[in-house]
């Protein structure tokens, strides 16, 4: 059974919380634009919550791709489908952000790419969370955002 199919243990989740102190004790600067901190509001509670997801892609500082790990059904990304602004944290900088969906297709196309630059990296996150080594390819990649959704950050204002 694939992690995206079901919730985190409390080790996996503690694991996964890591680089949210990285970002609390100003060592933000050590992810670099590789991951991002999203501060997103509580569907239920309406409290802001941080998480830090890895980025896929971006387009200098004005949008950020992610992907949920945890698929459509991961809390934060529920959240943003209800509230869609944000905040992101990249690096030391925080902006106001707008949460969109990306198409199927391009979305298969910037994980493609993801493939490319981080062979190893995709091979041992699709082992993790979907449960089997996927090889990099157009097809690899569209079956991983249709089970893993991808998120585009528009930063404005």
């Amino acid at each position: 059974m694939s992690l995206v199919s079901r919730r985190p243990g409390a080790l996996l989740r503690f694991g996964l919380h890591l680089p949210t102190w990285l970002y609390r004790l100003h060592l933000d600067w050590l992810l670099g634009q590789r991951f991002l901190m999203l501060l997103h509001t509580g569907r239920k509670t309406g409290r802001v919550h941080r998480t830090v997801v890895e980025v896929v892609s971006h387009e200098g500082s004005l949008a950020f791709y992610v992907v949920s790990g945890w698929g459509r059904k991961a809390d934060w990304y529920r959240n943003i489908q209800q509230q869609p602004e944000v905040r992101i944290r990249v690096g030391s900088r925080t902006m106001k952000a707008r949460a969109e969906g990306v198409p199927t297709e391009k979305a298969a196309g910037i994980m493609e790419e993801y493939t490319d630059r981080y062979p190893l990296a995709f091979k041992e996150l699709t082992r993790f969370f979907l449960g089997e080594e996927m090889k990099p390819g157009l097809d690899t990649a569209r079956r991983v955002v249709e089970m893993m959704p991808m998120v585009v950050f528009h930063v404005h204002g």
